[in-house]
């Protein structure tokens, strides 16, 4: 059985590129252009990893990460960010992301979402 991805970014080509770079046949892949929109989608949908964007309009990433792990505590945060801030990295593993990533270096995300896909088939 496929992972179920949450894809969370203002900006269609990057959605795109994140589908293309993490999505095994198989998956189950959401897509959302909002923060907001992706927290109301959480309960029915239950993702194994979320890819999240920092810098989007209406309810702050923190606080939808926060919302998206008190719904469905075993889901997969990663920022996915161009904004490189120490700040931004805390307050991201302050909400229980388990990962930082850069836009401009995505080989990271292939690698994080790969040990979820492992770890998941392995039922570890």
């Amino acid at each position: 059985m496929g992972m179920r991805l949450m894809i969370v970014d203002d900006h269609d080509g990057m959605r795109n590129m994140i589908r293309q770079l993490i999505a095994a046949p198989g998956d189950s892949v959401l897509e959302f252009g909002t923060a907001d929109e992706a927290l109301q989608a959480t309960g029915e949908f239950k993702p194994d990893c979320v890819t999240m964007d920092i810098s989007m309009p209406g309810l702050d990433a923190f606080s939808a990460v926060r919302g998206i792990r008190a719904a469905y505590p075993s889901a997969r945060v990663i920022f996915v960010s161009s904004h490189d801030q120490p700040d931004y990295r805390r307050a991201a593993q302050e909400c229980g992301a388990v990962g930082y990533v850069m836009k401009d270096n995505l080989s990271e995300l292939y690698l994080l979402v790969a040990t979820k896909r492992l770890l998941t088939s392995m039922k570890v």
